[in-house]
């Protein structure tokens, strides 16, 4: 089996400046890469954030 690595990451603008990511857009990334996990389009995810940079993993 072929598995592909992708990592996503996205200056999503701050929540308070540049320090922190607002927690709706992290859960919005957790249903999306859920959803996507389930239809068999994802083996695997982890969604992350550093400031108010969002990764998909």
């Amino acid at each position: 089996m072929k598995i592909t690595l992708s990592v996503i990451k996205a200056d999503i603008g701050g929540y308070v400046g540049h320090s922190e990511s607002h927690p709706d857009v992290i859960a919005k990334g957790e249903e999306c890469m859920a959803k996507a996990k389930r239809d068999g389009l994802l083996v695997d995810y982890h969604v992350t954030k550093c400031g108010d940079d969002l990764q998909l993993i």
